[in-house]
């Protein structure tokens, strides 16, 4: 399990004196916690690799769009601290789909909903999601997804 991989290295950080990795493993664990508690009154509980994927894909989207503000507000040191903490947080991520396999499951999509144009792009996004949803960067998908409508 992810979460077990997490902690594993949470461990293996601490034993190894690395203060950075160990700060980014306790901080992603602080965010799951935080997930945890937000799911303890709803009414269905996802799978808990799912849980912490989309936790994991919520940490990386936050420090890329801080990596690029930091970088045009000239402040490098900054981004080269998110830039630690970006790879540190991808470790944990399972292989995301290259740009051709993510366009041939559009693809795919599209021809058996029937998409046709953009009134459908809800669709393709939601079963995109649905299935391939750990394993891809939606915020890029989208783009994909537009451009095969359109």
């Amino acid at each position: 399990m992810l979460r077990d991989s997490i902690k594993a290295a949470q461990i293996s950080a601490m034993k190894a004196g690395e203060k950075q990795r160990l700060a980014t493993v306790r901080l992603i664990l602080a965010k799951i916690k935080d997930r945890d508690i937000e799911l303890r009154t709803a009414d269905t509980q996802p799978d808990d690799d799912e849980l912490i994927i989309d936790v994991l894909q919520k940490m990386v989207k936050q420090r890329r769009e801080s990596i690029q503000l930091f970088e045009q507000g000239g402040r490098p040191e900054k981004a080269a601290e998110e830039k630690a903490e970006l790879e540190v947080i991808e470790t944990f991520l399972p292989a995301q789909l290259s740009e051709e396999e993510t366009k041939a499951a559009i693809e795919a999509i599209k021809t058996e909903t029937g998409a046709a144009g953009m009134k459908d792009m809800g669709k393709v996004m939601a079963e995109l999601k649905a299935r391939h949803g750990t394993v891809l960067d939606m915020s890029k998908a989208s783009g994909w997804v537009k451009a095969a409508l359109s």
